[in-house]
Parts: C-alpha cells; sequence; structure tokens
C-alpha cells in the first residue's frame, strides 16, 4: 500500500450537523464506510503481523466497547450507530478503537512514533504542533471530522477512520496532542481506549482542569501522553497529562512556557516502568526538540515546522521515512503534520511530514 511521495494524499472530511450521538453516528458510518471497513481489515493485518491471536480480538473488541459503555455512554451510542450504518458488529468497532490496547497485549511498542511542541511563554495564543508517525499502510486512514459538542460548542478533530479520537480542538478554547508511551504495566487487559479519552476530552473539557478530571476517571490498560493547551482568549496555558495503568501524571511548561514530549516518560515514578529501549529515537527526538526549541517561540508558524524538519541522517528522525526492505508493519512514516490554532478554533494540518510542509498552500484548515 505504498504510495508516491510526490503525490499529495487526501484527508478525508466530514462535516457533522447533530449533536444527538445516534444521529451523528449514523451519518458518520453512512458517508465513510468504505474507509472504515478497510481500516477494520488493516488493522486485522497489523494485530496478526506483531501475533496477536486472531481468536483473542472479538473478545477484545467486545471488552473495549462495554468499556466505553460504561465510561463514555454517549460515545458508546455514535460507536453503535457507526457501526450499523457501516453493516460491521460492535465489537469489530471496538477491536479498532483499541488498537493501541490490543498492540500493548503483545507489547509491541513502537519505534517510529509522534513528536510534540507547545509554547505557552509569549502573548496571545499557544503555539503548538506535532508530527503523527504510524504504519504507512494507514495513510489513507486520515480523517478530519467536525461536529457539535454540547457545552464545548464545535469540536474539531483529526483521527483514523473509525476511530471516535485523537488530536483536535473545541471552540471553548481548548486542544489537545496525542502521543503513545510504554509502560511495564501496560497490556494486561482492555481498559478504556486512549483514543476515546481524548474524544470525551474534547467533547467535555473547556478548562485544563476539567480535561486532567477526565483523564484520570479512565481505567486505562495502555499508556499515553495527552499535551492539553487552553486559551481564553487572552491566557494561555498547557499541561502533558501522561496517563498510564501505573498512574497518572500532570507535567506542566518549563519556566520559559516550552512544553515537548515524545514517546518516553518525563515524570521520574512512572519512568521507571518504562519501555522505551534506551537507544530508541524518542530520547533523540526529544533532544532535538529541545536544543532547537527556540523556533516554537516565532510568530510565524513556518519556523515551528522548520523545528520538526530532522530526519534520520540529521541524527533524529522527528520526521520519519520508510525503512526499504522492511515487512510492512515496520515501515513508519510521518503521516500528518497538525497545528493547533486556538485563536482562529482551527486545526491546521499538512498530509505529510514536515519535509514536505514547506508552503502555506500544502496546509489544509478545518
Amino acid at each position: 500500500m505504498g504510495r508516491d511521495p510526490a503525490q499529495r494524499p487526501v484527508i478525508a472530511r466530514h462535516h457533522l450537523h447533530s449533536a444527538d450521538p445516534t444521529e451523528r453516528g449514523h451519518a458518520l458510518g453512512t458517508a465513510d464506510a468504505a474507509r472504515i471497513r478497510t481500516s477494520i481489515t488493516a488493522y486485522q493485518r497489523l494485530f496478526e503481523a506483531v501475533r496477536v491471536d486472531p481468536a483473542l480480538l472479538r473478545p477484545y473488541g467486545e471488552e473495549a466497547a462495554d468499556g466505553i459503555r460504561r465510561w463514555a455512554p454517549a460515545l458508546h451510542r455514535e460507536l453503535v450507530a457507526v457501526a450499523h450504518a457501516v453493516g460491521v458488529d460492535v465489537w469489530q468497532l471496538g477491536m479498532l478503537n483499541a488498537r493501541t490496547e490490543i498492540l500493548a497485549t503483545v507489547g509491541a511498542t513502537a519505534e517510529g512514533e509522534c513528536s510534540t511542541a507547545v509554547y505557552v511563554g509569549g502573548p496571545g495564543a499557544p503555539h503548538t504542533i506535532q508530527t503523527w508517525d504510524w504504519h504507512e499502510e494507514f495513510t489513507d486512514a486520515k480523517t478530519l471530522v467536525r461536529h457539535p459538542a454540547g457545552r464545548t460548542g464545535d469540536a474539531r478533530i483529526f483521527t483514523e477512520a473509525g476511530i471516535l479520537g485523537k488530536i483536535g480542538l473545541n471552540s471553548a478554547g481548548l486542544g489537545l496532542h496525542f502521543n503513545i508511551l510504554s509502560h511495564a504495566a501496560d497490556g494486561e487487559r482492555i481498559g478504556i481506549p486512549v483514543h476515546v479519552v481524548a474524544r470525551r476530552i474534547l467533547d467535555e473539557a473547556t478548562t485544563l482542569a476539567e480535561a486532567v478530571d477526565i483523564a484520570r476517571s479512565a481505567d486505562v490498560s495502555a499508556s499515553t501522553v495527552l499535551t492539553v493547551v487552553t486559551f481564553d482568549g487572552r491566557h494561555s496555558d498547557a499541561a502533558c497529562v501522561e496517563l498510564s495503568p501505573a498512574g497518572t501524571a500532570v507535567l506542566p511548561p518549563d519556566p520559559d512556557g516550552y512544553l515537548l514530549h515524545t514517546n518516553h516518560f518525563l515524570d521520574h515514578r512512572l519512568a521507571a516502568g518504562e519501555l522505551a529501549a534506551p537507544a530508541g529515537s524518542t530520547y533523540a527526538r526529544l533532544k532535538h526538540l529541545t536544543t532547537r526549541r527556540e523556533l516554537l517561540a516565532s510568530a510565524d508558524p513556518a519556523r515551528w515546522t522548520e523545528l520538526l524538519h530532522a530526519h534520520e541522517s540529521d541524527g533524529a528522525p522527528v520526521c520519519c521515512h520508510p525503512q526499504p526492505g522492511l515487512p510492512f508493519h515496520q515501515q513508519w512514516r510521518t503521516l500528518l503534520t497538525v497545528s493547533l490554532d486556538l485563536a482562529e478554533r482551527q486545526l491546521r494540518c499538512h498530509a505529510g511530514g514536515p519535509c514536505t510542509a514547506g508552503e502555506e498552500s500544502a496546509w489544509e484548515h478545518l
């Protein structure tokens, strides 16, 4: 499923108009049925490649769906409506949304993964940007969804086809970046999917404190860091919420207003269970972001992209490209570069890595 790098990938867009979860799910499932079925098949193939027992996928999906039903009933209603519209079983969408949790059951940690940088040390709205690195197999799963979200007004989310949430912002002035982590306590069961935690925050939280409370309330079985940023029109704030079965840590910006994260724990207590390889790229990527972080303080978003423009040959594969000859499940690529414009309440994204995002025309807005 590789593609010519010169081709600009397409990101599917869906603007949903109903705040009712069932109506919303039906509309999304009807509009995106083919891509959701493709995602289910692709993830089943990925699970098989990393040696997840195929006989466990249905129980895992059922466990995930039941956890969503108990913890986020409205999102479960949406999930059920999507499944009915697509013509698949609810457990299959539970499996899709629990893809991180299922991978954790076999210790399938990722070498190519995401890098996030946030700056709240200057006047005005936060400066934010991240890469989304994932298997090249999922290039065509990229999805932008805008929908009414109750008390937060309006949510604009980047995710994968069939998955409830990932990166985004809401019209209450709260945004969220998303990076996967790996901890020794991960994978013992299927808890609340971390992608669903991200979605519920975007649907319900208007403040940093509310976002932290929602994250803490989730009984998770896989680790992630949710970098939450807020802007009320005058003041900005941010925190990294490291979420794990072993506990939750909330990390504020440094004294200069920078908040940088890759794919290893920064909280000392949680870092004791770290599974990222000592020689893994996550440490080199964080060092790169730290040494060039002043680029993020610029008023020019092009400089923020420049911060992320580094490859393996530069010593830090922040912008990730697949290695020829490796099997498909080891082919990593930066599939998206995304920034949250909380002043304009817009999600700004480029369907590719920082090295191809130099022109403003390369960016899309939602």
